[in-house]
């Protein structure tokens, strides 16, 4: 195995996994926030929504959590999908487009971007009264909704619009994460936040004490830090991300010692005399056995963690999440609902504040030359991107169920993210079309 090819195994395949899936994972979503739309206005309505109210509880005695399958899936399973963002977040750190500010600076700056001018957006439309809450529904992007629509597009798409996509729609949910926190948080319980220090603590001493075992995170930080800032009043999804940053990010053998070693390996495998039956022999077992550890001692924990939970945030988490939030009732007054301000204010602030946002800000950081655009991009390529991250879905309905509690406000909500994430994707993916055929013919 030369060195291009262990590049491939170890970095590269597994990053075309994660795109593939971000892609399927698009459609997966979509289908079920279509099932949630249809459930929701069927004669399974009533026991739709009533399913989501059935109230579950874990503890015992005075230490007993008890909360609605809603809550369970926005508090607790998201938390898996927050995780994974806060891989990816410190994957990007380390050694990914967020890395050096010159590669950074144009995705920051275009989430920074997209981020603000919607908000503002937003409270053109409610300037004040409970509505106004709702400020931060169009600031998020849905990664997996936008990445779906680029690669519907094929392999005509250059590969810098796919990693700024990427890189924005990732310091975009950042973004998202510190709104959560600091502005849709409940009474906090010092305490319980206290405990969840000390867990955090624990986490991070083991990473310094070169712990590697997942498993041992997933307990200190399941059963410790998300239960401890879960009954804080601190959003529980936010310890999620704290506690992928504690994921060691480092391998045990270099890449050197990887080849020598796994090159002795293979010579004591082939020296093994086969015994010409379906099954390996103890020895090649072993030798086996040591191959598999050894390739895992060249891979991060956090980058195992990341590949291994994409799958099953892709096609479990995010589709029960959309099941269980996209249901919006279509009654009589669905138009009323569609022009409320608070539906506009989504609306338009995805739609108009997101394209405004990213351009706008991609425009400055170029004219002040603090960044270039990446090899292939075209101005028209960045229009496209600045539609797809308009694409708020699932990001904005966990927002929404965060900012309001009127079941009206919310279904207005719901109504603004799902209009403007089909418009943003039909328009993103034709200016991206149109942009690459200019492009074609430049060439």
């Amino acid at each position: 195995m030369n060195k291009d090819e262990l590049l491939d195994n170890l970095l590269l395949n597994p990053i075309k996994r994660f795109i593939s899936n971000s892609t399927t994972s698009g459609i997966v979503l979509f289908s079920s926030a279509i099932v949630a739309i249809v459930l929701a206005n069927s004669p399974l309505s009533d026991w739709y929504f009533s399913l989501w109210r059935v109230k579950f509880s874990i503890g015992f005695d005075d230490f007993m959590v008890s909360k609605d399958l809603t809550h369970w899936i926005n508090d607790g399973l998201m938390a898996i999908f927050f995780f994974v963002v806060g891989l990816e977040l410190k994957r990007e750190i380390i050694a990914g487009e967020l890395n050096n500010f010159r590669k950074s600076a144009l995705p920051i700056g275009a989430a920074v971007g997209g981020m603000v001018v919607p908000a503002v957006i937003y409270l053109l439309f409610n300037p004040s009264g409970l509505p106004q809450n709702g400020w931060g529904i169009p600031m998020a992007t849905d990664i997996a909704f936008a990445l779906g629509v680029l690669y519907l597009l094929g392999d005509k798409v250059p590969i810098s619009a796919k990693i700024f996509l990427t890189a924005l729609a990732i310091v975009d949910d950042i973004g998202a994460v510190l709104v959560i926190a600091f502005f849709y948080t409940s009474n906090i319980d010092f305490e319980s936040l206290l405990v969840g220090a000390i867990f955090l603590v624990v986490l991070i001493s083991a990473n310094y004490f070169g712990v590697r075992n997942v498993f041992f995170y997933g307990v200190i930080g399941i059963g410790g830090l998300w239960l401890a800032f879960l009954m804080s009043g601190v959003h529980a999804t936010i310890a999620a991300v704290i506690a992928a940053f504690t994921i060691p990010a480092n391998v045990t053998i270099d890449e050197k010692d990887f080849f020598k070693k796994a090159g002795e390996l293979l010579g004591r495998y082939q020296k093994i005399a086969p015994n010409n039956k379906p099954t390996v022999t103890d020895d090649q077992l072993q030798v086996l056995n040591e191959i598999r550890a050894l390739s895992k001692s060249a891979q991060t924990p956090l980058q195992r963690l990341e590949h291994a939970l994409h799958p099953l945030v892709a096609f479990i988490v995010m589709p029960i999440f959309a099941l269980c939030n996209a249901g919006v009732i279509l009654s009589d007054n669905i138009v009323a609902q569609a022009v409320s301000p608070v539906a506009l204010g989504v609306f338009f602030g995805l739609i108009v504040g997101k394209v405004v946002g990213i351009t706008g800000a991609v425009w400055l950081l170029r004219k002040f030359k603090v960044a270039e655009l990446p090899f292939g991009l075209n101005n028209m390529h960045v229009l496209g991107i600045a539609f797809l991250g308009a694409i708020g879905f699932t990001m904005s309905l966990f927002v929404a169920e965060l900012a309001f509690t009127d079941a009206e406000t919310i279904n207005q909500a719901k109504i603004g993210i799902l209009l403007s994430s089909v418009v943003a994707s039909a328009v993103g993916y034709f200016v991206i079309k149109k942009a690459n055929k200019n492009e074609a013919n430049r060439v």
